[in-house]
């Protein structure tokens, strides 16, 4: 992804907000217009644009060549439909979690200003895709294509997050229900599709495929996803806060994340008692505890060889795919995230 090409996707950021804050089906008033402006600019650009960007960097890599300034606007608008749709996600998953940091800021709702209303931001934020979509691409041979996969993978992740719910929060803290196939469900159902599948798919309706005929490429994009969210868990415990943006707070949200997965297959009984009697507890002693168990049963060891055998069982599953350019979509996306920092 050159420079060029980011300073361009930015671009089409200005240009979609100006068109929806003035959106003729609603008339917009000085502070309506500003109220929605602010929320966009804090919840839409913020991160790090991988999951819209790659809409971009797919769609070449199918290409093969240079792409004219329409594909370039047209890429970069559905790239920021994704951007837009996570910003609807995270803006509600906050409020869900009581979360404090969003990226390195105060999540949304925390705003003094801004409180509950944070939940009808969310839903105009997942309201602006199909005006986006709408705009840039009601008269193209694949709108509909397009217009069902946001509603698809939309369903599938609000599932996933039911599923993270309900293990997580419901009644008392049950470690006992966590293992590795409740941990991949989630993972799949809550990121995996969004995250590493939309953006590909988008790319390909737009190059004028099929998505029936790329079951497999969806299969790989999954894997990736998992593997991407188990570096996730990983990072939210041994990660830097400087460097990944946000302070790590699985351990005292009783997250069915992949490590606590791990310890449990792991750990003897005594260790368990530790973990079942720390686990999900807001104060920092209990933290340490847990901390110090991941330690002791060498958890960065087992990530590490995790890491690595997900990325060669990956680079076999790509290089069975009879498409070259199909290859490259799915080598730049695994290349950018192996062995990643944040």
């Amino acid at each position: 992804m050159t420079t060029d090409l980011k300073s361009k996707f930015l671009q089409v950021y200005d240009t979609l907000k100006s068109e929806l804050i003035n959106d003729p089906a609603f008339e917009f008033d000085d502070d309506s217009r500003q109220w929605v402006e602010k929320m966009l600019d804090y919840n839409v650009p913020g991160g790090k644009l991988n999951r819209g960007l790659s809409v971009v960097d797919s769609y070449q890599l199918l290409k093969g060549g240079e792409l004219t300034e329409e594909e370039i606007f047209l890429s970069s608008a559905l790239g920021w439909c994704v951007e837009w749709l996570q910003a609807y996600f995270l803006v509600l998953d906050d409020i869900m979690d009581e979360s404090h940091t969003r990226r390195g800021q105060p999540c949304w709702f925390r705003l003094p200003k801004v409180g509950m209303i944070a939940a009808n931001d969310g839903i105009i934020l997942r309201n602006h895709v199909p005006r986006i979509l709408k705009k840039h691409f009601r008269g193209k041979p694949y709108y509909i294509d397009l217009v069902d996969l946001f509603n698809e993978v939309e369903f599938q992740t609000a599932s996933g997050q039911m599923i993270d719910l309900i293990t997580t929060l419901v009644g008392e803290k049950d470690l006992s229900k966590y293992s590795l196939s409740i941990h991949r469900r989630i993972v799949q159902y809550k990121t995996a599709y969004y995250s590493f599948y939309l953006p590909v798919a988008c790319a390909l309706l737009m190059f004028g495929e099929d998505l029936e005929k790329h079951v497999e490429v969806k299969d790989v994009l999954v894997e990736m996803g998992t593997y991407f969210q188990v570096q996730d868990d990983y990072l939210d415990c041994f990660g830097a806060p400087e460097v990944i943006g946000k302070i790590g707070t699985d351990i005292e949200d009783f997250k069915c994340s992949w490590l606590v997965v791990k310890a449990l297959e792991l750990a003897n009984e005594e260790q368990k008692k530790v973990l079942h009697d720390n686990y999900g507890k807001k104060d920092s002693a209990s933290v340490a505890k847990v901390k110090g168990l991941y330690h002791t049963l060498n958890l960065q060891g087992v990530f590490e060889e995790y890491e690595s055998k997900s990325y060669e069982k990956l680079i076999t599953s790509i290089e069975a795919h009879p498409s070259k350019a199909v290859q490259a979509v799915l080598k730049s996306f695994l290349g950018k995230i192996y062995k990643r920092q944040k």
